[in-house]
């Protein structure tokens, strides 16, 4: 092993993250500009995997799924409730505890958001090509994961 293999590894580590978070940026900035008037990532986030589940969430799962304090989730929540985006109601066993979940007001700015973004992500995806996108994917997913387990 040569000694400037731990340097070769740490320029590999910092181009990657690199990318990743310039890759992130600019996605997010993407699918802003085309979100519909009034709705932020976080809340199309929020619908999108209320959506995808199809069944209720308590708001410490919403926000443990995305990373995010209570605090943060609540206030994306009254958001998205105020909108009419979601219904939040009391669990009626616990009093302390509520519950989270999409209305068809909420399924349709969903579904406004992905039409007006989708294309935009598949023209990137067509330009580098979809080959090419399926052999990265493994390794972001694995690098997902990992950054996953680190949070504990």
């Amino acid at each position: 092993m040569t000694t400037d293999r731990p340097q070769a590894n740490d320029r590999l580590a910092a181009s990657l993250f690199a990318e990743v978070l310039i890759a992130e940026q600019l996605s997010r900035n993407l699918i802003s500009k085309a979100l519909p008037r009034g709705m932020q990532i976080s809340h199309f986030s929020v619908l999108n995997l209320l959506a995808h589940v199809n069944e209720e969430r308590t708001p410490a799962q919403l926000a443990q799924a995305f990373h995010v304090t209570r605090g943060a989730m609540t206030n994306t929540l009254s958001r998205l409730e105020w909108a009419g985006h979601v219904h939040i109601r009391p669990d009626w066993d616990d009093a302390r505890r509520k519950f989270v979940s999409i209305s068809p007001a909420g399924r349709a700015a969903r579904d406004a958001a992905l039409a007006a973004f989708m294309p935009l992500i598949a023209e990137v995806v067509r330009d580098i090509g979809a080959d090419r996108v399926r052999t990265a994917l493994p390794v972001l997913r694995e690098l997902r994961i990992r950054l996953e387990g680190d949070e504990d």
